[in-house]
């Protein structure tokens, strides 16, 4: 796997987020209140899709690129479909 300039960043946003999570899970174990755990969930999610943009840009400025330079055709057309199913997954 090549290396990626969004890899720093996406490991500092997933240590954070793994902090998020073990902050949720024990809110829930400390009964608080349910609007606070939902406020919580809804940041998880929102990092979490701040990830999700970061790979997909490495994805559209390493993978496809490098299919695109290639000249295959069979290639790109792979690396396309990947790039539209991950977006219809991003955007779930």
């Amino acid at each position: 796997m090549q290396e990626k300039q969004n890899k720093v960043a996406i490991q500092k946003r997933l240590a954070r987020l793994e902090g998020q999570i073990r902050g949720v899970s024990r809110m829930v174990e400390e009964d608080r209140y349910c609007v606070d755990v939902l406020m919580q969930t809804t940041a998880v999610r929102s990092a979490l899709k701040a990830v999700e943009r970061l790979l997909i840009e490495d994805h559209a400025n390493h993978c496809m690129e490098a299919a695109i330079l290639s000249g295959d055709a069979d290639e790109q057309r792979t690396k396309f479909r990947e790039m539209v199913a991950l977006l219809e997954k991003a955007r779930d």
